[in-house]
């Protein structure tokens, strides 16, 4: 695992994902007001918590991995401050995709 410039270590099937920021234009050109962009839902995985178990005692192993791009629930989440920027403490269950 490469090393964290955080000290944020998730536990259980906690990952700490930074959000990516969106494009700020529509596509013709139209710059968005901060009020009006929606939040954003890909971002970078930072860390990952080691798993968690399930009923029947079976450990269920973490599928993502530090530096992948991920699609996330909307509304998923808490959110953590990082030095001065806002990331995201979400469950693996609410990551949705990884991003290629």
């Amino acid at each position: 695992m490469a090393k964290q410039k955080h000290n944020i270590q998730p536990l259980f099937d906690y990952v700490l994902v930074k959000p990516l920021e969106q494009t700020q234009t529509t596509p013709s050109g139209i710059v968005l007001p901060d009020t009006a962009k929606e939040k954003p839902q890909v971002g970078q995985v930072m860390a990952v918590g080691p798993g968690t178990v399930n009923d029947h005692g079976q450990k269920i192993p973490m599928l993502v991995k530090v530096g992948q791009k991920v699609l996330y629930k909307k509304w998923g989440g808490n959110e953590v401050k990082v030095g001065n920027e806002e990331w995201l403490l979400i469950e693996q269950k609410d990551v949705m995709a990884v991003v290629n």
